[in-house]
């Protein structure tokens, strides 16, 4: 495979888990979400797509510029493509935690464990290909951001 056909292929797989993993989440957008008590901070509804979408379109391309590497590095290649799973899996399962079981607080607790999933990919990928790393940077700042609203609302809401 060439380099373009890993980007695509990496891009696509991430896309398709986040429009997986957001069939849990709306009907409980429309349910669930609008009867918690939430934080001044809190974005409109209509934003989270975009933004979820141009982070798993970063996410692949990082993954498909490592994975590019390959040849080259592979034990450490296939290191970092590990790291990246497990956080792609811990990134759907939130989405499950919180909307689907309706559960801020274990929500809470597995974001804290999805930031350092998404901390070591970060890492393990700048070693590999400095635009790799950097493109993991907004995605660790959104997930930042997304563990003080989810521990804001489970506060609000206990």
């Amino acid at each position: 495979m060439n380099k373009i056909t890993k980007i695509l292929t990496v891009v696509v797989t991430c896309l398709a888990i986040g429009y997986l993993s957001g069939t849990v989440t709306r009907s409980a957008i429309l349910t669930w979400y609008p009867t918690l008590v939430k934080p001044s901070f809190n974005p409109p509804n209509w934003i989270f797509a975009p933004v979820w979408s141009t982070l798993y379109i970063m996410m692949g391309v990082a993954a498909g510029l490592v994975w590019n590497r390959i040849d080259f590095e592979k034990e450490i290649v296939t290191k970092a493509l590990i790291v990246f799973a497990i956080q792609l899996g811990l990134n759907a399962l939130w989405s499950y935690l919180f909307f689907g079981l309706k559960n801020p607080m274990l929500a809470g607790i597995e974001i804290i464990i999805l930031w350092l999933m998404i901390f070591e990919t970060y890492t393990q990928f700048s070693k590999i290909n400095k635009i790799a790393g950097y493109l993991f940077l907004p995605y660790l700042a959104w997930v930042s951001f997304a563990a003080v609203l989810n521990g804001s609302i489970w506060w609000l809401n206990r």
